[in-house]
């Protein structure tokens, strides 16, 4: 059951870059907000806004304009310092590209969020992570010993170890084959409704976007759509439709 204080709310966030002479409006005034342990897709054309959006929800931009309460904290407000404390304390991140060092055993790449918070215990914490995505056996692989489905779990283990309050992951079976992509999205399904994370999924699969909770589609940098999912695919139960319609 999720609390009734959101633990993300946006209220009319605007980002424009400068290009030259140029003004580009990446968001346009998006408003929403998500519930303790919430399991949302992102979902958007190219130039939507959702990179952007990604980028705001995960305090590695700050907006032009509007608000951001992170779990009770005004992250529109921080300076560079105290939004690395926010990342590294309270969002794990999961990116499409893995993100590991190529020579570092994965129990090293999952220990370095704790490194960089000065944590202790680390090597018990990591090796925990990694259990949890089933890589208990793999501690001391290196990614160039690892599958692609397998490096990714390291990834999300490292996303994990610091205990964050909600996860973003960007595109994170976009390059997995069809059976690591599903193994991938069992554990952050598994993840949200057995501990209880917040995710927030950001993906261009509406077959993706099918096995999470919530949809929320961006058009020219404004919200488009949020549906409710009444009944979220379970990952590996149902088969990919030739014609990858989003709702039934």
């Amino acid at each position: 059951m999720s609390e009734s204080k959101p633990i993300i709310t946006v209220e009319e966030l605007t980002k424009v870059y400068t290009m030259g002479e140029h003004e580009v409006h990446a968001l346009r005034g998006v408003s929403l907000s998500v519930d303790r342990g919430e399991f949302v897709s992102i979902m958007g054309p190219s130039g939507s806004g959702k990179s952007t959006m990604m980028n705001m929800l995960g305090a590695l931009d700050q907006p032009s304009g509007g608000t951001y309460i992170l779990d009770g904290t005004d992250v529109s407000s921080l300076n560079e310092n105290d939004l690395a404390e926010v990342r590294n304390r309270q969002i794990g991140f999961v990116f499409q590209s893995f993100n590991l060092l190529s020579r570092t055993p994965a129990i090293q790449q999952v220990e370095l969020p704790l490194i960089y918070g000065g944590k202790s215990n680390r090597r018990d914490r990591a090796r925990e992570a990694l259990e949890m995505v089933g890589l208990g056996e793999r501690l001391d692989h290196k990614p160039s010993e690892l599958s692609g489905g397998q490096q990714q779990r390291v990834a999300i283990a490292r996303a994990l170890v610091n205990e964050p309050s909600i996860i973003l992951a960007d595109e994170p079976t976009g390059n997995l084959d069809s059976k690591s992509g599903t193994e991938v999205m069992q554990i952050f399904q598994r993840l949200n409704q057995e501990q209880g994370i917040t995710i927030l999924f950001v993906t261009h699969d509406p077959w993706i976007a099918r096995h999470t909770k919530r949809v929320v589609t961006l058009a020219d940098g404004l919200v488009l759509r949020d549906e409710l999912i009444p009944e979220p695919f379970v990952a590996g139960e149902q088969e990919r439709p030739s014609d990858n319609v989003l709702l039934s």
